[in-house]
């Protein structure tokens, strides 16, 4: 039975060992005493799956830029019970500008 990255990712230690314990390979000695993180990169070489890589973003403050928009959800938040429409608009545009930016600097 083929197994894709996501399907892995998504099950349980006792799931990954149950998957584990019908393949015989190098990287699986010792799956039942494995976490999960190393349980999953040892299936995921035993069965050929490859790994996707996270993404990683460059050239922008990562930390700062998530900072401004919790700051500016608080805003919109308060915009939202004075019913200002107005400035509801330009909060959300706010937002989803810095969040296009994050976007925009993954590698």
């Amino acid at each position: 039975m083929t197994h894709t990255f996501e399907e892995l990712k998504e099950k349980t230690v006792a799931q990954l060992r149950e998957i584990a314990k019908e393949i015989e390979h190098e990287a699986l000695q010792g799956y039942t005493t494995m976490h999960k993180e190393d349980l999953f990169k040892a299936l995921c070489k035993a069965l050929g799956v490859a790994e996707k890589k996270e993404h990683k973003i460059v050239g922008i403050d990562k930390t700062k830029v998530k900072g401004e928009i919790k700051k500016l959800k608080i805003e919109r938040d308060a915009a939202l019970k004075a019913h200002d429409s107005k400035q509801l608009k330009t909060i959300r545009r706010k937002i989803h500008r810095l969040k296009r930016t994050m976007k925009r600097a993954m590698v």
